[in-house]
């Protein structure tokens, strides 16, 4: 990729130095907003060949650069001015860090002679930024800005999260200064257990009866070693919410999700095994696990051994080496009685959640229906982005896994607002693929501006609003509380016009029976497409298992919605529940 060229008569600039540096790095893409302390960097990309992304708000650019990064598994770079500009980005790089997406933020300064004297948009960064990073520095003086750089680029991608590079104006400004040719290093270890873990891990799953294997985002190259573990031990397969572009297809041992956005059946399966083995999952809900199980677990990252749930057996190591490693070592077996009692779990519990997927038009939209109806239509290499609260758990639930498709979903860091600027990430990486956006009537509206960068930057994202005029996750949340609602109504405004104002394609449905060709039509528009479709406010999100405190909580809320006067709300509920 060609590097900037500084105009005739002038001298590449240190701003050059970080561009050049990113660029041959990796970066293609930086998303962000221009302003005065970053004008040399703006300058810098505008005579490269890296994209610049305008994003209308910076929070928008660190969720889409997280994106972009997450699914290329390349760095992406943002960048800000000063101050605010900067500091804007927080949220989003807190998501992208906690995804474990490599990205660069340049946040840019003011001048040094003024720092620590509260001059006008002064932000010290490093305290703020060193929490949601793998490494944050200030590039000080000219020369060491091919090697800070360097350096943030490298712990992107080694530590996998974000790295970020503080620039001062007057240093970006400033000449190209001596500098020893420091470059970014790619490098893809293997990683395996000793010899005695291995053994132990071997004899503790030939000893096993009800062996189960639960398997969270480490297993993403992993699929094949692990099909054959399963057979070999005749085990079921249940998978973290992470983990499903990755194990849910191809996979005839697969028993679902578990968790509170899982099925009965993978929490059945995990509470009923007498050994477990973990692989590559973090999952942080002790609840989830079982009590009484030998329990064994293979991570990349050794802080993560046991910090959930006590373990019997632990070992470091990639997954897919780890596996391949133990599968000699592990007998056969030919008892499939586990295995066919927690499929069989699984067939109830997928029939369940499809009971909601059907066309009503007696009542609004079943969410569950519009996403199995868009999921119908998409490609099968579309990229899915879901809002936190209810669309990311119909789009978990209810998108089925291709092997080719994929989800970016907020599950760690579970903010709002984040599906519609991640859908502008992944289109300007995969420009060649359907990118889809299921994003709640809330979440949008918090970043509402920014389907302008669609727009604008010519990135045909397409943008279903589910529109139930409520925070309805919230909203539930407090019902199984045993609280009123409260404050978590949503005044909207009629989307598909405002995506009409905007540029976008635009359509609002409101009856089931018109959905399919709605949806059919708005992933054929030509450009950015937006599909407003009113969802009913009392569908359920229902955990796996209901326990004892949310039916008293639910109960309690209904006595003192009917004392409140609100007595059909009770009786939608109700219908909900039972539908």
């Amino acid at each position: 990729m060609p590097l900037p060229k500084p105009f005739p008569g002038s001298k590449r600039t240190t701003a050059d130095v970080i561009v050049e540096t990113l660029v041959q790095a990796g970066v293609r893409r930086c998303y962000g907003v221009p302003g005065d302390t970053l004008n040399h960097v703006t300058d810098s990309i505008r005579r490269s060949e890296m994209r610049w992304i305008h994003v209308r708000h910076e929070e928008a650019g660190g969720f889409a650069a997280g994106a972009d990064a997450l699914l290329t598994g390349e760095l992406a770079a943002c960048a800000g001015s000063c101050g605010p500009g900067s500091l804007h980005f927080v949220n989003g790089l807190f998501e992208s860090h906690r995804n474990r997406a490599p990205v660069v933020l340049i946040a840019s300064q003011i001048v040094r002679e003024e720092l620590g004297f509260d001059f006008p948009q002064e932000v010290d960064y490093k305290p703020i930024y060193q929490t949601c990073s793998v490494f944050c520095e200030e590039i000080r003086t000219p020369e060491q800005a091919r090697r800070m750089t360097a350096m943030a680029a490298q712990a992107a991608l080694a530590k996998k999260g974000v790295a970020v590079l503080i620039v001062p104006a007057d240093v970006s400004a400033a000449p190209a200064g001596d500098e020893l040719p420091f470059t970014v290093h790619r490098t893809a270890p293997r990683v395996l257990p000793a010899e005695d873990e291995l053994a132990a891990f071997a004899q503790a799953l030939n000893e096993g009866k009800r062996v189960a294997i639960y398997g969270g985002s480490g297993c993403e190259d992993a699929h094949a070693p692990l099909m054959a573990l399963a057979e070999k031990l005749k085990a079921p397969i249940a998978h973290t919410s992470r983990a499903t572009d990755f194990l849910a297809h191809g996979n005839p041992y697969d028993v679902g999700m578990t968790g509170i956005f899982g099925s009965e059946a993978g929490f059945h399966t995990l509470m009923s095994c007498d050994t477990l083995l973990l692989l590559g999952c973090d999952f942080a809900w002790k609840q989830y696990y079982p009590e009484k199980a030998t329990i064994l677990q293979v991570d990349i990252d050794g802080s993560h051994i046991g910090r959930r749930h006590p373990v019997h057996h632990a070992a470091v190591g990639d997954v897919r080496s780890t596996l391949e490693a133990l599968l000699p070592r592990v007998m056969p077996r030919s008892d499939t009685t586990f295995l066919e009692e927690c499929r069989a779990h699984h067939a109830k519990a997928q029939a369940r959640q499809d009971r909601h997927a059907i066309a009503d038009d007696s009542r609004p939209i079943h969410p569950q229906f519009l996403t199995e109806t868009i999921a119908r239509h998409a490609s099968d290499d579309a990229i899915y982005t879901a809002d936190g609260g209810s669309p990311m758990v119909w789009c978990l639930r209810h998108v089925p896994s291709t092997g080719r498709n994929r989800r970016v979903i907020s599950l760690t860091h579970g903010t709002m607002a984040n599906a519609m600027p991640q859908a502008l990430g992944a289109k300007s990486a995969f420009l060649d693929r359907q990118v889809i956006s299921l994003s709640g009537d809330g979440g949008l509206t918090m970043l509402l501006g920014d389907l302008i960068t669609a727009v604008q930057e010519k990135l045909a994202i397409k943008v279903c609003v589910f529109n139930n005029s409520s925070l309805g996750f919230v909203e539930l949340e407090q019902k199984v509380e045993g609280l009123l609602d409260s404050y978590t109504n949503l005044e909207n405004p009629d989307f598909a016009k405002v995506g009409e104002a905007m540029g976008f394609w635009s359509r609002r449905v409101e009856k089931a029976s018109e959905l399919e060709l709605a949806v059919a039509k708005w992933l054929e528009a030509p450009g950015p497409a937006l599909l407003d479709v009113v969802t009913d406010r009392m569908e359920l999100v229902m955990p796996p298992k209901v326990e004892t405190s949310q039916v008293l909580g639910t109960a309690l809320y209904s006595a003192k919605a009917v004392l409140a006067g609100r007595g059909d709300d009770v009786l939608n509920l109700l219908k909900g529940a039972v539908t």
